[in-house]
């Protein structure tokens, strides 16, 4: 984003960050915002701010750790929702959709698609992995998401690209761009984001 700081960058008037958590709250129980470098720019969410718990700046599945070990501090949490702060059409029923397919399919992993494409960080995890996953990036070095979740075999949920692709992320100020023009499809569907 050009040196500047990705989720305060305004779309329609408002943070990423501010649309990504009006969009996660209703799906969720708890929310919590996964954060590298300076957490205070966050602080002002009121979100519980989870570094990761693997040094060097691991990448995502670092993320997805540090979200499984706060989520097993929860009382009766088994499963634990990811989405990304860059992504404003999140789909309103994400976190339903893919814990049904999770259940229904017997995995601890349902991850997201839209067109055919594997979103693997927007998941659904159940807890049990943890150990696993830890495992993964401390003992074995693996930095690729697709490569973890493949070995467990995830379910996978299509999503409709209605009006706009649901993943679309934004990671650069093309993409900033590219999202103020689709956002006036996203709200004509009374999506809000």
């Amino acid at each position: 984003m050009a040196g500047g700081d990705k989720l305060s960058a305004p779309l329609g008037g408002r943070a990423l960050l501010v649309r990504a958590v009006e969009r996660a709250r209703p799906q969720v129980a708890r929310l919590a915002i996964n954060v590298n470098g300076d957490a205070a720019r966050l602080a002002g969410y009121g979100l519980p701010l989870l570094p990761d718990t693997v040094a060097d700046f691991a990448g995502p599945l670092a993320g997805v750790l540090a979200g499984l070990e706060w989520a097993a501090t929860l009382p009766g949490c088994r499963w634990l929702a990811t989405f990304p702060a860059d992504a404003p059409f999140l789909p309103d029923d994400l976190v339903s959709r893919l814990l049904d397919a999770a259940e229904a399919g017997g995995t601890l992993l349902a991850l997201a698609a839209s067109r055919g494409r594997l979103h693997p960080v927007f998941g659904m995890w159940a807890l049990a992995l943890r150990g696993d996953l830890r495992r993964a990036l401390v003992e074995e070095g693996l930095r690729k998401v697709e490569l973890w979740t493949a070995r467990q075999h995830p379910a996978v949920v299509d999503f409709a690209l209605d009006p706009v692709d649901p993943f679309f992320n934004v990671n650069s100020p093309a993409d900033l761009a590219e999202a103020e023009r689709l956002l006036p499809l996203f709200e004509a569907t009374g999506r809000k984001p």
